[in-house]
């Protein structure tokens, strides 16, 4: 700035040089014609008025222009043009700042385009997602109105129409009562519209944000049909059914099918002897088999729980008459709403793989543990083990029904856990702990 100061000040200098020469010369102008009368020195005043001002016009017009220029391109970098250039000849100060006017110009064009550029494609990609997008906002009249919507959304709520501009009420109303009652009244989750006609059922999850732009509240829903995805999920999970209990059913048939025919063979024979051991092998099988099969119904039909208050001090006392595990932590203090019956199967089921999974390690443990703490509003259950722990893939799918790394394994016993824990309004995690084995983490509503 110090450096521009200096070059506008000598350069105005010089324009106005001639300026100056004529103002010191005025005076001595008017006193040389004052003599000769008055009329002729009010013309020579006058014409080296003129003259000043003239050149004084002169000098500064350059400079004008240049400013001019320079407003006029801000004036057009605010409407979002940028074709406009500023041209100086000089080397000075002033071309400096002209030439540093251009680059910005320059760099705020690369920046427009490259934000063209991103706006295209991003509405290339909201324009072509399967999901429904409608933005809707108040108007002034406080009526809402569609402000946004894409293909998808089109296509799903007006028959591929335009829904720009329209009213949320009245389009609403002209949607099947389930979907225009879930995208009016509905938060976050599935739902989903029977067709009379097909009567197929079509399974939907609805997205709702609020949020404010430009000063007014914006209403953002999002709509995704999940029918497509659920059958093709539902068509694995049927497949990995039928695979485990093919294996399980060929794996206790084969043997019963054999015995039968060993049997039959010594009855034949008139060989007595070996019949109560093929008969008890049989029963053996035929009772793995039915328990198999009942595992699976009580995963498949499992109860709402009947929730009570559940001191959790008497409840684990009773079930260490089951099955060993040392408890930490103070269990007299705190309680649950819970289902005994159906927690006692879930933990069970996960103290019975803590024991599995010590015999699994090398050497083998016993060491079994349950840990009790109080979180605020909640009760946290662990149950520890010093077993061989799970590797990421084995943790990720654990909780998945039918999924199991053991050799006989049903894949139930996690996946059963979780589905009771879930239905008490709780969660169960899974964790390997520091020095091997692993902490399976129960969360359950703490109760007064």
């Amino acid at each position: 700035m110090p450096r521009l100061r200096h070059t506008l000040t000598l350069r105005l200098f010089v324009r106005l040089l001639p300026v100056l020469v004529l103002a010191a010369a005025l005076p001595w102008t008017f006193a040389y014609w004052i003599d000769r009368g008055w009329l002729l020195a009010s013309l020579s005043v006058a014409a080296l008025l003129a003259l000043m001002w003239w050149s004084l016009g002169h000098a500064l017009a350059p400079l004008q222009a240049l400013f001019r220029a320079l407003a006029g391109s801000v004036h057009t970098y605010r409407d979002g043009e940028f074709n406009f250039g500023v041209h100086w000849r000089s080397d000075d100060e002033l071309g400096e700042l002209v030439r540093a006017h251009a680059e910005l110009g320059e760099v705020l064009r690369h920046q427009r385009q490259e934000l063209v550029q991103r706006e295209l494609l991003l509405d290339t990609m909201v324009q072509n997602t399967p999901v429904a997008m409608v933005l809707s906002a108040a108007g002034g009249d406080r009526i809402r109105r569609v402000a946004y919507a894409n293909l998808a959304a089109r296509k799903l709520l007006g028959e591929g129409r335009k829904l720009e501009g329209q009213r949320m009420d009245a389009l609403l109303e002209r949607l099947p009562a389930e979907l225009g009652h879930a995208m009016a009244h509905g938060g976050d989750g599935l739902f989903s519209i029977t067709d009379a006609d097909a009567e197929d059922e079509q399974v939907y999850h609805l997205s709702r944000r609020t949020f404010t732009l430009n000063g007014r509240g914006h209403e953002l829903l999002l709509v995704r049909l999940l029918t497509p995805e659920l059958r093709r999920q539902e068509v694995q999970t049927w497949k990995k059914v039928i695979r485990v209990i093919s294996h399980e059913l060929n794996n206790s048939l084969a043997p019963i099918a054999s015995l039968a025919h060993s049997g039959a063979e010594l009855v034949r024979r008139g060989r007595s002897e070996p019949l109560a051991e093929v008969f008890a092998t049989i029963e053996d099988r035929a009772r793995h088999l039915e328990g198999f099969i009942r595992g699976y119904a009580r995963f498949a039909k499992l109860p709402q729980p009947q929730l009570q208050v559940t001191a959790w001090g008497g409840f684990l006392r009773r079930l260490q008459g089951q099955i060993a595990f040392t408890l930490e932590g103070d269990a007299h203090a705190l309680r649950a709403r819970a289902d005994p019956a159906q927690m006692e199967q879930a933990l069970l089921n996960l103290l019975k793989n803590a024991h599995e999974a010590g015999a699994e390690a090398q050497p083998p443990s016993d060491e079994v543990h349950v840990r009790l703490l109080r979180l605020p509003g909640w009760s946290r259950l662990e149950v520890l083990d010093r077993g061989p722990g799970m590797n990421d893939a084995v943790l990720h799918n654990a909780l998945l029904p039918f999924y199991s790394t053991k050799r006989n394994g049903t894949g139930l016993g996690l996946a059963l856990a979780r589905e009771i824990v879930e239905a008490h309004g709780g969660r169960l995690s899974l964790r390997n702990r520091n020095g091997g084995g692993l902490c399976v983490a129960v969360m359950l509503p703490e109760t007064a």
